[in-house]
């Protein structure tokens, strides 16, 4: 059975988001194949899509490497994320369906729960599913695969830190929803425009250190295995 490119490039995307294949770091078609069970066709052509999307920059005499943003890209690419999240609240103020409305409540509900218990630990993760529907939420293809493409790389380039004050946070979550379910688009989408403005102070530019540096020169890379023609959790 042959598998889809788009189940490799999402392999190699996480990997890349995660730390395996560290910044620098080259990414040869063989070693890659070998590392997911696959053909080397597939990851060729996962390759050409995560250079599209910025996680792989060709070199000459090296071939495909894991890119190394710079501290102004990743300023900009945070910009570009606080710019079009906003664009996005509003028009799921306008297309959102019932089905899209029940989850982002039910997030919003464990949210507030687990924060005003100080359940920590799963937050980040319910804050990421929210922003993903409140995106789905806009009807946009176009849009939504931009702010994914976004998460991702935001996730690669930032350390991001808990709210000091998650209760907070999850109301705003609450207000965003309460804004898309009564279609107020102008309201959705300043609720979310100040929401990510505050969010984007507990962003960390992550540095890589000497050791990261070095493991790039050599091309190492983790060795846990992430095979993608066997069952997966979500992606």
């Amino acid at each position: 059975m042959r598998i889809p490119a788009h189940s490799v490039c999402t392999a190699i995307r996480e990997d890349i988001v995660s730390g395996v294949f560290e910044r620098g770091s080259r990414l040869t078609e063989e070693v890659l194949a070998r590392r997911y069970g696959v053909s080397r066709v597939p990851v060729r052509e996962a390759l050409r899509t995560l250079e599209s999307e910025g996680f792989v920059v060709t070199r000459r005499h090296a071939g495909a490497c894991v890119a190394e943003p710079t501290e102004q890209e990743a300023a900009d690419l945070l910009e570009v994320r606080m710019l079009l999240e906003p664009l996005g609240a509003a028009r799921a103020a306008h297309r959102r369906s019932d089905a899209h409305l029940k989850v982002l409540r039910g997030l919003v509900r464990l949210g507030q729960e687990r924060a005003r218990r100080g359940e920590g630990e799963d937050l980040r993760s319910l804050g990421g599913w929210f922003h993903e529907t409140l995106a789905q939420a806009s009807g946009s293809p176009g849009l939504i695969a931009l702010l994914t493409q976004l998460r991702h790389k935001t996730t690669w380039m930032y350390a991001i830190e808990s709210p000091a004050r998650p209760v907070d946070s999850w109301a705003e979550h609450g207000a965003i929803v309460d804004a898309v379910a009564r279609g107020d688009a102008e309201r959705a989408r300043a609720l979310t425009a100040q929401h990510a403005e505050r969010a984007a102070a507990a962003y960390r530019l992550r540095r890589p250190g000497r050791t990261e540096s070095a493991a790039a020169r050599t091309g190492r890379v983790s060795t846990s295995q992430h095979a993608v023609n066997t069952p997966s959790g979500r992606h």
